[in-house]
């Protein structure tokens, strides 16, 4: 069978994919090339039209060429389906590349694409095994061309490369993963297993992969692909023995597929090295003289994997050094002063820990606050918000709690390009103020769900699988550029054609949209600098993950962040700057996240929504668990530490049915972890359009809504949020549970303030005699709002117990 005939036939079956996945996919989101519905007409950028002149022709002419090169090879399945794969990923690179022009980024963001090119993959080469079926099939070669050289310099460069390969949710320490981030045994590993598997894998593939120099070249290519799988493999099985067991969830299988991405990718967009090493040997062994005797087996074998070992040795180590995290500056006496009277001390990050300026561990716990919120109303007659007053401040310090994520709308605050709106930005004053009224501290946040509130036009015409859509919050209309994707959601809110091009132009910056949000934030940092009871700015709720994600939602997003702290710096505000990964985190459990060392600053806090088996795609479909709440909290960490910062979840809550069972689980977990958060959320309006037009509006105080009037609380939820806890813990928390009035804490003071504030429920049955400490002195109770409030001096080592509780 010619060459020719089975590389035309692949070809044609790819575009027949392509044009059938475009058709049946409105998001874009699963198929190879997705087709939303967006103008190409006017081309303000290049990323608006890199889809079509670049990733289509790159992607139908490498799976012409690679079937046509290796159309001979007594594999023809496994070496077409190679050959697709690697087609669909450096299509997806070169896309990248010209979209965003980070070789790196562009690199490590091809893999994403992997569970669009296996499918595709597997069809195009069962298409050409049926029409190769009766063709002659050569005998496999008597032995490969030597690649361990190549295979050497291609996994000794995975450390220097990896950038955000190997990074982030789907790893620990103990996984072989080249990338220093990971510490020296995984890197030192996972070199070791990349070389030593783009050997091996070469020693079968270059047998049976046969042809030309160019089939040689392609042999080697997917040898690396496959080492890289072998790579995913290992790390797989070592994490079930390590972090990542089977534990109620599927976890282990989502991470594998991330990892598999990984490895893959790299192999796709460096494998060419053990490639052309192929080719070199294959030569060199050609100009051999044929009476030449061979190399010993037995040293044949010792010698690259001898070389290898020492070589990721070499290489990994000099990388692995690290500076040390900076610390805070130590507490002064004026501080140390503030601390003794209850004042609200500015907030900053210390190593992996939020602190004051007294150097005292801070449990932010607390609701969010979304009644200033500019959301789009769906019956006009019913508000989408309730009003804001003092009595809600009130009732949430009753509570215990001590912050509010007081949600803010930039429709709102910029209605008009370069106005802000003065009476609205005396709202958020007004606010903040009520709140330090009451000892509560404050996170601004800015709000946005759907990218703004506008909902779909009377006229949509949304295609089979999508719908209209009503508006949600965030963005003005000015700043709302969707080139014509229609208004229709699939799935939810947050996946749209309209959405995602909004936000496609935000990362962009096309019309210097981004550089507004990046301005009003400068200006919102210079109102509150001052102000130490704002205890930090949270830049963007659950952005949308834009058109070409990852590139979007990691690279682009975190220089979205860099530029907006950037500004609040030069603005003279210090406060803490929260920053969040994608909605996908909020509906997977878990995401890839701005990259590491997107910004040089150091006062950061990671603040993914820990909404596991709530909102997530799992829960709301029915399906088995991918993430479980417990192991939510791990993969937070996780990330969090790769960031080398402190993590705290803005958002969590909207169990469901199972609410109070979940919320017990969530509540053992936060406390296991130390963790602050905001609960999801303080008053819904019942024209929320998250609310939906209920009798009820559901939120932790809620609202009948045929009357306005308060509904009765849910008591068996408030045990859990409302349960003892450390609000301010001189130097660092070591041990933390709690069940109720219960207390288990024990901590290690430093050389700050010794005021320990602790909070407990109720009136604490027994008062100071139900109390036990070790190491705390000047023990004092006394009430505080709707339960009662534990002070004293505590140095060293101290420990506080309440009683029993079952940790």
């Amino acid at each position: 069978m010619p060459a020719n005939r089975p590389a035309w036939l692949a070809t044609l079956a790819m575009s027949v994919l392509v044009i059938a996945q475009a058709a049946a996919d409105p998001s874009g989101l699963l198929s190879l090339l997705g087709w939303t519905g967006a103008h190409l007409w006017p081309i303000r950028a290049p990323w608006q039209i890199a889809p079509f002149v670049v990733y289509l022709p790159v992607l139908l002419g490498l799976t012409w060429w690679t079937v046509r090169t290796i159309a001979g090879s007594r594999w023809l399945f496994a070496a077409t389906a190679s050959g697709v794969v690697l087609a669909v990923l450096l299509a997806k690179f070169a896309m990248s590349l010209v979209a965003a022009g980070n070789l790196a980024a562009a690199a490590w963001g091809s893999g994403f694409a992997l569970a669009k090119a296996i499918p595709a993959a597997l069809i195009v080469a069962g298409v050409v095994a049926v029409a190769g079926r009766r063709r002659q099939v050569p005998d496999p070669l008597p032995q490969a061309p030597s690649v361990w050289v190549g295979a050497l310099a291609f996994g000794d460069l995975a450390p220097v490369l990896a950038g955000q390969w190997w990074a982030g949710a789907p790893y620990d320490r103990w996984m072989p993963a080249p990338n220093t981030l990971n510490g020296a045994f995984a890197t030192i590993g996972g070199v070791v297993v990349l070389a030593l598997g783009a050997i091996g894998c070469q020693r079968v593939l270059g047998r049976r992969v046969t042809g030309g120099p160019a089939a040689t070249f392609l042999a080697g290519w997917f040898a690396a692909m496959w080492a890289g799988a072998l790579l995913a493999l290992a790390a797989t099985l070592v994490g079930l023995l390590s972090d990542d067991s089977f534990a109620g969830d599927l976890w282990p299988l989502m991470a594998t597929y991330i990892r598999l991405a990984d490895g893959v990718s790299y192999g796709a967009c460096t494998g060419w090295i053990v490639g052309l090493a192929a080719v070199w040997a294959r030569r060199r062994s050609a100009q051999h003289d044929a009476e030449q005797s061979a190399p010993d087996p037995a040293r044949r074998q010792l010698v690259p994997v001898g070389a290898v070992v020492l070589a990721a040795i070499v290489v990994a180590v000099p990388l692995l050094a690290t500076a040390d995290a900076e610390p805070a500056p130590p507490a002064t006496a004026d501080a140390i002063a503030a601390a003794e009277t209850g004042t609200l001390l500015p907030l900053r990050v210390s190593g992996d820990t939020i602190t004051d300026t007294a150097d005292r561990e801070v449990l932010l716990r607390g609701v969010n606050v979304n009644q200033l919120v500019d959301f789009y109303a769906p019956r006009p007659e019913v508000p989408p918000t309730l009003p804001l007053t003092e009595q809600d401040f009130a009732g949430i310090a009753a509570d215990g709690f001590n912050v509010v994520r007081l949600g803010l709308s930039w429709s709102a605050l910029e209605p008009d390009r370069g106005r802000y709106d003065e009476a609205y930005v005396d709202r958020i004053r007004g606010a903040v103020a009520q709140a330090k009224a009451h000892g509560l501290y404050t996170v601004l946040d800015m709000h946005q769900d759907g990218w703004s509130n506008a909902p779909s036009p009377d006229d949509v015409s949304c295609r089979p699988g999508a719908s209209p859509m009503w508006g949600y919050d965030g963005a003005p209309d000015w700043a709302t550029i969707t080139d014509g994707a229609p208004r229709c959601q699939f799935t939810g809110r947050d996946i749209s054609p309209a959405g995602g091009r909004a936000f496609n132009n935000f990362y962009y910056d096309t019309d210097g949209v981004q550089d507004r949000l990046v301005q009003a934030w400068a200006m919102l940092a210079g109102e509150f600098k001052d102000e130490p009871a704002v205890a930090g700015y949270d830049l963007l709720n659950e952005p949308n993950f834009g058109e070409t994600a990852p590139l979007t939602s990691s690279l682009l997003l975190g220089r979205f962040y860099d530029r907006t702290i950037d500004a609040i710096r030069e603005a003279g505000a210090e406060q803490i700057v929260y920053f969040e990964p994608s909605i996908l985190w909020s509906g997977l459990g878990f995401d890839s996240g701005p990259p590491p060392g997107f910004t040089d600053d150091r006062n950061i806090v990671f603040s993914p929504h820990l909404y596991a088996e709530s909102i997530t795609v799992d829960a709301s479909l029915g399906l088995p668990t991918i993430v479980s709440i417990e192991r939510g909290f791990t993969l937070a960490d996780r990330v969090a530490r790769m960031y080398g910062v402190p993590y705290w979840s803005g958002e969590y809550g909207f169990w469901g049915d199972d609410l109070v069972e979940k919320a017990t689980r969530f509540a053992t977990a936060q406390d296991a972890h130390a963790q602050g958060g905001a609960y999801w959320v303080w008053r819904q309006a019942c024209g929320d359009p998250q609310n939906g037009i209920q009798e009820l509006g559901d939120g932790l105080m809620p609202v009948l809504c045929s009357t306005g009037a308060d509904a009765p609380r849910n008591t068996a939820l408030l045990d859990q949020l409302t349960r003892a806890y450390p609000r301010f813990a001189p130097g660092r928390i070591t041990h933390l549970a709690a069940d109720g009035d219960r207390l288990e804490l024990t901590g290690r003071a430093g050389e700050g303030s010794c005021r320990l504030e602790v909070w407990f429920p109720g009136e604490l049955g027994g008062g100071a005699s139900a109390v036990d400490t070790v190491g705390i002195e000047g023990v004092e109770i006394a009430p505080a709002g709707g339960g009662m409030l534990l002070t004293g001096c505590a140095t060293g080592d101290y420990e506080l117990r309440t009683g029993a509780t079952g940790s």
